[in-house]
């Protein structure tokens, strides 16, 4: 099928690449004429564990095009998908402007029959704005008696794609979401999904919008009830691995997102959380437990940074080393991560900050200032006062702690992920403290 994809950023990339990998001929748009230089010639803006390699493969097959002109993508195209950023607004609210434009340019551009798909995280009732943007811009030349000579159908398809592992998400879905309102709609998004042989949800379109933000929500709501039960644990000497592992093997609950650390961070879940808050508002609910999900997840990060505090008394001119940037592990992404506060909170209070991260330095760079970047683990912990363990990198669990402890000036372990929960850091030297463990 000939698709389009209008956004080449996170989800808009994968989706293109993935898309293409399962037979279709896809063309994705961006307005960023230097990235979509780059995506030509097959480099990778992002960092996402196997995307780059298919890229090259679908540039190779020519199954996968980039441009600038939505015109040439709306032209070409069966099915179009609009994937642009949906930042929030001051209020909470998510920001539509860029879907409203596409909406706009897809319209005037159209000549035939179109189904436009939501692929961006959006609030319900955005496909009937979208369907009446392109209502009121499409071509006069194709109108008669205010009604289009072709016709089109606007569609919900959400997705639930995990920065990290987004390419097998994709190939890999737990299920496929689509909120369609006519059979033609929903028989061109099977088709779509076909090769992937997915468990398909059809429903209508404010309902697959909904799926998404309450999605999104209740796995943040698992992360800070999580967190809230590691600050009991720290006061009644109970261990907050063992209390996730005894509720995780219960079918109703489930092991996932319950990891006790620092709080949930990244470009969705905060944004969807204060999203669907703001939606609730405006349909008359006041959504206090979304709110308290948020106040949790803030929280969290002043704890560790009193608990930082209490075991280091004097945190001022203490060289501070931490271990991870972005928000998770196999991502450069440090939108929302927790590190980017807890070091400018530290730095505030005139600690000396050195970080490392396999990935996300670059990122990092552009918005810290004072921060000396270190190549490595080893060179991190070479005279530092502590540690701070602040994403769960495959890289950080076996190191030789031996060697970091002879290097730092106090061989102190604040891990903010219970990545050496088993590691026994006590017995090599080190005053080892995780999050919803017993404080000594």
């Amino acid at each position: 099928m000939e698709i389009a994809v209008v956004g080449a950023g996170y989800v808009g990339l994968v989706s293109s690449v993935c898309l293409a990998k399962i037979g279709h001929h896809v063309i994705c748009v961006d307005v960023d004429q230097e990235k979509v230089r780059q995506l030509k010639l097959a480099k990778v803006p992002i960092y996402e564990p196997g995307l780059e390699e298919l890229l090259k493969e679908c540039l190779a097959n020519k199954r996968l095009t980039f441009t600038t002109s939505i015109k040439e993508a709306t032209k070409k195209s069966i099915a179009i998908f609009i994937a642009v950023g949906t930042p929030s607004k001051m209020n909470g609210d998510a920001d539509l402007n860029y879907v409203e434009n596409v909406a706009r340019q897809i319209a005037v551009n159209m000549d035939s029959y179109k189904l436009v798909i939501e692929k961006s995280t959006v609030p319900a009732e955005t496909g009937k704005r979208v369907k009446r943007t392109i209502r009121l811009n499409l071509p006069r030349k194709y109108m008669k008696d205010h009604k289009a000579a072709f016709d089109f159908d606007v569609a919900s398809n959400p997705e639930f794609l995990r920065e990290g592992s987004a390419v097998h998400d994709f190939m890999n879905p737990d299920r496929v979401v689509i909120g369609v309102e006519s059979k033609k709609a929903e028989k061109i998004l099977r088709d779509i999904y076909k090769p992937l042989k997915p468990k398909m949800i059809v429903t209508d379109i404010n309902s697959a919008e909904m799926i998404k933000h309450a999605s999104n929500s209740f796995l943040a709501t698992k992360i800070s009830f999580i967190n809230t039960i590691a600050q009991v644990c720290e006061h009644v000497g109970a261990d907050v691995l063992k209390v996730a592992e005894g509720m995780g093997y219960d079918k109703r609950i489930g092991r996932n997102f319950l990891d006790a650390g620092v709080g949930y961070g990244g470009s969705c879940f905060p944004k969807d959380v204060d999203a669907f808050i703001r939606l609730s508002e405006r349909s008359g609910y006041d959504y206090r437990l979304l709110k308290e999900v948020r106040r949790v997840n803030e929280e969290q990060r002043k704890s560790f940074l009193h608990l930082i505090e209490d075991k280091m008394w004097i945190v001022k001119n203490k060289v501070i080393g931490i271990l991870g940037l972005a928000f998770k592990p196999n991502t450069d992404d440090i939108r929302s991560a927790p590190a980017i506060d807890i070091i400018t909170i530290l730095q505030s209070e005139g600690a000396k900050i050195k970080a490392y991260d396999p990935k996300a330095i670059p990122n990092a760079q552009q918005v810290l200032k004072g921060v000396t970047f270190a190549k490595d683990p080893y060179a991190l912990a070479k005279g530092c006062d502590c540690l701070l363990v602040l994403t769960e990198w495959d890289e950080f669990k076996n190191l030789d702690f031996n060697k970091i402890q002879l290097s730092m000036k106090q061989a102190i372990v604040f891990d903010g992920r219970n990545l050496y929960q088993d590691k026994d850091l006590d017995s090599l030297g080190f005053e080892y403290y995780g999050v919803g463990r017993k404080m000594l």
